[in-house]
């Protein structure tokens, strides 16, 4: 369970004298399925001597290759709730609907999921095993995934595309829970073989990943305070390099905390946060990267632990 996880300081790199400025924004929307004219409430915050460059995440090309896609406008978000139901979620109409109950021979709980291309979700337990789960049916199946190859046992999971696809790779950033993050590593879902990419520059721990299919990987994730006194309130959302784990570029989050447990998936231009408000619910708020806005989607009954979306869903 993502609340017991431990958080480690993450250092940011400081480029020239410059100064960033991050801007995070909150529209209060009250019922699920409303984006409301609301008061925007704006959190300004001004690093001294760090700049980190604001996330961008806007459509870039519609030579995206979508040949094998079904209409991107029916893909569902996909979660896993800490009791291993299986839910879907319609960005569009704020929707949820139980797919099932997932019965992984684990008594382990879910950890993480990331849901490939053609709509199969790999589900992580706390224990570090790897299962095959169906989108539609919630049947689970077993994988050969031989859990701490290169230390990685419990990890935040993602597809992005290859350039701009068909193909695709299983991303996961790595927890330590000892001070320091494992980094980004691959995992070939034929052979299962976990490959490491390399460290997350600046260091990024406890991380969920998410990906486009435009081929973009991105990661969400909380920062201690570096006096060592908790943590920094609110989250982030970075871009991060495929290549080689270098950050490309950050957003905060100041006014939303990750809670009980936390994943997220990009849809259509935004990012779909679910937050632990407790050990039996969950907070949904959408982040629209382009204008800075924070809103606030509803709530579900379910602490959900994992999410996953395919590459074939809307980049706007």
């Amino acid at each position: 369970m993502k609340s017991r996880r431990l958080l480690v300081v993450l250092a940011l790199v400081a480029c020239g004298s410059r100064t960033g400025l991050l801007v995070d924004q909150l529209t209060s929307a009250p019922d699920a399925g409303v984006d409301p004219d609301a008061e925007v409430i704006a959190d300004a915050q001004v690093p001294e001597d760090v700049f980190v460059p604001g996330i961008d995440a806007s459509k870039r090309t519609d030579a995206i290759v979508r040949n094998d896609c079904p209409d991107p406008s029916t893909t569902f978000i996909y979660m896993i709730s800490e009791t291993s139901e299986l839910l879907s979620f319609y960005p569009p109409t704020n929707t949820f609907k139980t797919v099932g109950s997932v019965s992984c021979p684990t008594t382990a709980t879910p950890f993480s999921m990331a849901v490939d291309r053609t709509g199969v979700a790999y589900v992580l337990y706390n224990n570090g095993f790897l299962f095959k789960v169906s989108t539609k049916t919630a049947d689970c199946e077993a994988t050969t995934f031989v859990s701490g190859q290169s230390n990685f046992t419990r990890f935040g999971m993602g597809f992005a595309t290859k350039d701009l696809g068909p193909a695709e790779d299983l991303y996961v950033a790595g927890n330590s829970f000892a001070g320091g993050g494992l980094g980004l590593a691959t995992i070939d879902t034929t052979s299962f073989l976990l490959q490491t990419v390399g460290p997350f520059v600046p260091s990024i721990d406890q991380a969920e990943l998410t990906g486009t299919g435009d081929g973009r990987l991105y990661a969400f994730y909380k920062k201690p305070d570096p006096s060592g006194d908790g943590a920094v309130p609110g989250s982030f959302i970075a871009e991060i390099d495929k290549s080689n784990g270098f950050v490309l570029g950050e957003d905060k989050l100041a006014l939303l905390d990750q809670g009980q447990g936390w994943a997220f998936a990009f849809w259509g231009g935004d990012f779909y946060n679910f937050t632990g408000e407790s050990e039996s619910s969950t907070r949904v708020t959408k982040y629209n990267p382009g204008t800075k806005v924070l809103s606030d989607v509803g709530t579900t009954a379910n602490l959900i632990v994992g999410a996953g979306v395919s590459t074939c869903a809307p980049e706007n």
